[in-house]
């Protein structure tokens, strides 16, 4: 079998996860850390086994944007409005401190003024997917923790697409990467009423009346993600807000919950090959440069991030619960690694100043899952007692 073929691929990582995760397991480490630490291993910057990580990046996307599908099917409509108003103030009050305080890191590294600007962008963001993905169902869906985790993520996501249509468009100029993002913020209203019209006059009826059918079913779902993942890509949106409206369109069908259920399986698969992408996208060649300013950027994303969060979320919640979603909260994201990329690619940051971002994002995603599944309730938690699914 050639070795830069995907099938051979797919058995290198697949194979190799299932080893490494035996061993993590064993060893009651989080299963997030093998991924990523095989993806160094295996990837381009390690023995050179998987090559493409460009196609490995793009199937992989493919699991963000089911989980963002899965998250909207659990939410209500009016509930989701409810919560983003409440958790606004928190939410941009927040990200103006992190890039501020990115901004200056920036600046104390020796970065121009525009690694800087963008260093302090990625600092904004949590990570979707450790926080979707280390919170039970149960928390997720029906305690009050989950909610205010997923009001504050979704605000930081909508942040972090307005960052990267900035970065599509800046070849532009200003003024039209201005007039991008006001014509992709007004496609959002039409995007979520098509969505609900639909539903009602032709993705209802259908599901009604072919039920029994589990096989269509399964495709109209993936369908119906996938359909407005693109749609909003074609509007200067992001996949994933596509999909998260596409779920929250049909979350009051009682199918919904079926849809879930299935789906499942095909998220973890794709989310399997996002984490190995992550590590496989580091280049390990630079690390003599990098590990000194990453690290102190970890360090300080780690005790700043739930500190803020603690602090401002105890004016309207309990204690234990601002500080439990500063900790979930407490690393950056996998927008920040997009971003970085993305501007390394438009020459708008260096290679090292780039690689400082990736590093900072890859250390303190690994660092914060040994922090929740140590001390927090999680499907991987450590302790049994704190083991939940």
């Amino acid at each position: 079998m050639e070795s830069g073929s995907l099938l051979f691929s797919f058995f290198l990582i697949f194979s190799g996860a299932a080893v490494l995760a035996t061993a993590a397991l064993f060893t009651r480490q989080p299963l997030l850390v093998a991924y990523i630490v095989l993806g160094a291993f295996l990837g381009p910057y390690g023995m050179e086994m998987v090559t493409d990580t460009g196609l490995l990046n793009d199937i992989a996307h493919v699991g963000i944007i089911f989980l963002l599908f899965l998250l909207g099917l659990d939410m209500q409509p009016s509930h989701l409005g409810h919560l983003l108003k409440k958790t606004a103030t928190v939410g941009l009050i927040s990200s103006i401190i992190f890039a501020l305080t990115g901004y200056g890191l920036g600046l104390a590294f020796g970065f121009t003024q525009k690694e800087a600007i963008i260093t302090g962008a990625t600092m904004m963001f949590s990570s979707t997917i450790i926080g979707i993905k280390l919170l039970p169902t149960t928390v997720l869906h029906h305690k009050h923790t989950g909610e205010i985790l997923v009001s504050l993520l979704l605000l930081q996501d909508l942040l972090a697409i307005l960052v990267l249509l900035l970065l599509y468009n800046f070849d532009g100029g200003f003024a039209n990467s201005k007039m991008d993002v006001l014509m992709a913020l007004a496609a959002l209203p039409m995007i979520i009423a098509a969505a609900f019209l639909a539903v009602r006059y032709a993705l209802l009826p259908l599901m009604a009346r072919f039920d029994r059918f589990h096989e269509y079913m399964f495709l109209l779902a993936i369908g119906w993600c996938l359909g407005f993942a693109e749609l909003a890509h074609a509007l200067n949106l992001s996949y994933e807000i596509g999909a998260f409206i596409a779920g929250v369109s049909i979350a009051t069908s009682p199918i919904s919950q079926y849809i879930a259920i299935n789906l499942k399986p095909l998220r973890d698969f794709f989310l399997v090959l996002f984490f190995f992408s992550i590590g496989a996208s580091f280049n390990l060649s630079l690390f003599d440069e990098v590990w000194l300013p990453a690290m102190v950027m970890t360090a300080i994303c780690l005790i700043l991030k739930p500190t803020t969060f603690g602090v401002l979320l105890r004016a309207n919640e309990k204690k234990s619960t601002a500080w439990e979603v500063g900790f979930r909260l407490g690393q950056t994201s996998e927008f920040s690694i997009l971003i970085a990329v993305l501007a390394a690619g438009q020459m708008l940051m260096g290679e090292i100043a780039a690689h400082v971002v990736q590093a900072t994002a890859i250390l303190t995603l690994i660092i914060s899952s040994y922090i929740v599944v140590f001390n927090y309730e999680s499907p991987i938690a450590v302790s049994e007692k704190l083991r939940r699914d």
